[in-house]
């Protein structure tokens, strides 16, 4: 288990404003919230390999420390299904400005986005967030607030106060969302802010619920202050 005081400090030491992605997620794991899986590599051969390894479909995204908005960059591919996909594509992120290695990630399955982070109120000090994730965070704004510390019953009434709260239940044969697994990552993501003082933000989306009800994040975001 990675530990999250040396991912701050190595990023304080490289004179970065954030975890990379693949830091961020072990940053979360280490507090128990559910990632996907993701390997780091350093050329488009290694990618084919372990994406094979890992098995197909899997989403491949440019990695590097200044590449925080990588869908805008173009960076980020899903649904490939062949080392040759991969290999080629690979070859392409690599030449992308900013880019320093590959990531390789499961393809995870399932139509639900959440999101949930983390920002700091200037009066009340750290908020965990919640609300409907993927490409309608901003476009809805389907999100609601609480002041950390958060106990498990803050965590349900968030789920019942956003518009969107029939997407955690059965939908299209798929289960309903797992909210027990949901409550603790919105009380650990609380915690993470009252611990450490050098995470000005958290940003997880999406986090997805799989067709089983289970969730992960698939992408997320540490900024630090």
């Amino acid at each position: 288990m990675t530990d999250p005081i040396s991912l701050i400090q190595t990023a304080r030491k490289e004179g970065r404003k954030s975890l990379s992605e693949y830091e961020s997620k072990q940053f979360l794991a280490a507090f128990g919230i559910p990632v996907c899986k993701e390997v780091i590599v350093k050329s488009s051969d290694e990618a084919a390999h372990e994406a094979e390894k890992m098995g197909f479909p899997v989403v491949l995204k440019a990695s590097g420390a200044k590449l925080t908005h990588k869908t805008e960059a173009g960076a980020v591919v899903i649904n490939l299904k062949s080392k040759e996909e991969v290999k080629k594509e690979g070859e392409r992120l690599l030449s992308i400005e900013g880019c320093e290695a590959l990531s390789v990630q499961e393809m995870v399955p399932g139509a639900r986005e959440l999101v949930c982070g983390l920002t700091r109120d200037p009066h009340f000090g750290p908020a965990v967030m919640f609300g409907l994730g993927g490409i309608f965070t901003e476009i809805l704004k389907d999100t609601v607030f609480r002041i950390a510390p958060l106990e498990e019953r803050d965590a349900f009434e968030m789920m019942d106060e956003i518009r969107a709260r029939k997407i955690l239940d059965p939908f299209r044969g798929e289960e309903a969302a797992d909210r027990n697994i949901l409550a603790k990552t919105l009380v650990a993501v609380g915690e993470i802010g009252l611990k450490y003082e050098d995470v000005a933000e958290i940003d997880i989306n999406p986090l997805k619920i799989r067709p089983d009800g289970k969730l992960v994040a698939v992408d997320a975001l540490v900024i630090l202050t």
